[in-house]
Order: C-alpha cells, then structure tokens, then sequence
C-alpha cells in the first residue's frame, strides 16, 4: 500500500481541470515541463537561499503541486488523444529529474548531513529507473512500493515543512533520511520481483 494508490481519487478530482487546460489549448508536454520547471525553481530557492525557512515551507505546496501536475498530464496524454512518444520520455525524465533535484537540495539546508542525501537521491533514481526496466521485461510500468515517487514527495515535503518551522533536530533528521534512503531498497526489489513474476 503506497500513496500511489490514491492516484484513480485524485485523478477523478482533477479531470474538470485536465479538460478544462486542454480545452483552452494545453498539452500534456506542456504541463510536464511546467512540473519539471516548478521542481526546478523549488530546488534553486532552496540551494541559493541555503535551505531558507521560506523556501522550505513551500516545499510541500510545490510537491503537492508537481504531484497534481503530474495526473493532470495523464489525465490529458490518455483521455484526450495527447499521447505520444516524446510524451513518455519527458514524463519519466522529468520526474527523474525532478526528484533528484528536491532531495539533493536538502544538502543545502543548515545541519543537514550529504550523505543520507545522496543515498537517498540515488536509491530514488535507481527505483524509478527499475520501474522503467518493467516496460521491457512485462510490457507495463512498475510501481511497487513501498517507497515510490509519491511516497518520496510526501516524505520530503514533511522532512522540509518540520525543518522550516524547527521542529526537528539534526539528528533525527539525519536518521530520518537514512531510513527514507533504506526505503528505496525493498522498493527496488519488489519492482524486480513484480517484473520476474
């Protein structure tokens, strides 16, 4: 059970919107690179600011933001037609992309120690990279968790929300990327095992 699972609720909750932008012109391209834009600024804010407490409060909104972005574009490559080549391969780099850009961000932020991070960004790469091999071994995405793109997001929307408002120590905070790190390990192999299966 990830928070994956919620995707067809909120994506119901986003169709008059999905509908609406393409009605007005949109395109599914258009609203990943404007995710990818928004992850990139966020990362940026919070990188030259040195991990503000105003740059980290608007972590969760940017997240929360990126992850609707992100079922809109969806919604709008397979209900209305939008879908394409170019279209898969900007959806799964951006959020590669994105993802390495806001945890590695994290570095900057005042106690914060590199290396969990670093793990961190790299097991969140190397899952979602598995999840992509499961296209060439099963013919479907993989999206196991237990530790996925959306569980990623909320972790570290939470992770710089506590840092903003000081309500974390260095410590915990340190440990709670380790075991945030530790995560994308199961997740990885439950991604192999549900493509061997």
């Amino acid at each position: 059970m990830t928070i994956y699972d919620l995707k067809p609720t909120f994506q119901k909750l986003l169709r008059p919107l999905a509908a609406s932008l393409v009605t007005h012109g949109a395109t599914a391209n258009g609203v990943t690179m404007a995710a990818l834009a928004l992850s990139l600024i966020q990362a940026a804010a919070v990188v030259l600011t040195c991990g503000a407490s105003w740059t980290l409060l608007l972590m969760p909104l940017t997240l929360f933001t990126r992850m609707a972005l992100n079922a809109i574009d969806g919604i709008m490559a397979k209900e209305f037609g939008q879908q394409s080549r170019l279209g898969a391969y900007l959806n799964e780099l951006g959020d590669v992309i994105s993802d390495a850009a806001l945890i590695l961000s994290m570095a900057w932020v005042p106690g914060m120690a590199l290396w969990p991070i670093v793990l961190f960004a790299f097991g969140a790469v190397v899952s979602e990279y598995v999840g992509v091999l499961g296209w060439a071994v099963t013919g479907s995405r993989r999206y196991d968790g237990p530790f996925g793109k959306s569980d990623r997001a909320a972790f570290i929307g939470i992770l710089a929300l506590l840092y903003g408002v000081g309500w974390i120590s260095e410590k915990f905070g340190t440990f709670s990327v380790v075991l945030a790190a530790l995560l994308t390990l199961p997740t990885i192999y439950n991604r192999i095992k549900g493509g061997l299966q």
